[in-house]
């Protein structure tokens, strides 16, 4: 990605997640939502917006439908937000990388409090 690229990535990352916070009043997003990054094709038409959420597999479900049905509202307030020639066209994608982190520590705590035999 262009260094160009990254900076809008990261602006529409922040725009998006201020956005979903105050202006978005879906009573089924009921999670502590958090846009993780976002990714930007190169001609900056498409989006990838990464979201994570605090709770179980349904409100993941739930969060990924709501806001891309939501997409072009969002989309709309972002045009009126950043000044680009075209407004990406938003898509939301579940980021589960917290969630996977959290998962191998929990492995590695497990394994670190087995008691250790020595060999003798």
């Amino acid at each position: 990605m262009s260094r160009r690229t990254i900076q809008v990535a990261e602006l529409l990352s922040q725009v998006v997640s201020k956005i979903i916070l105050t202006e978005l009043a879906d009573p089924r997003l009921s999670g502590i939502i958090t846009i993780t990054g976002a990714e930007i094709s190169s001609d900056l038409h498409f989006a990838k917006i990464y979201f994570s959420v605090i709770g179980g597999q349904n409100d993941w479900e739930i969060t990924k439908n709501v806001l891309n049905k939501a997409a072009g509202f969002i989309q709309r307030l972002v045009a009126q937000r950043m000044v680009l020639k075209t407004t990406p066209k938003l898509t939301f994608v579940p980021d589960h990388t917290v969630e996977q982190a959290q998962k191998i520590e929990k492995i590695m705590e497990a394994v670190d409090s087995k008691p250790q035999f020595d060999d003798e």
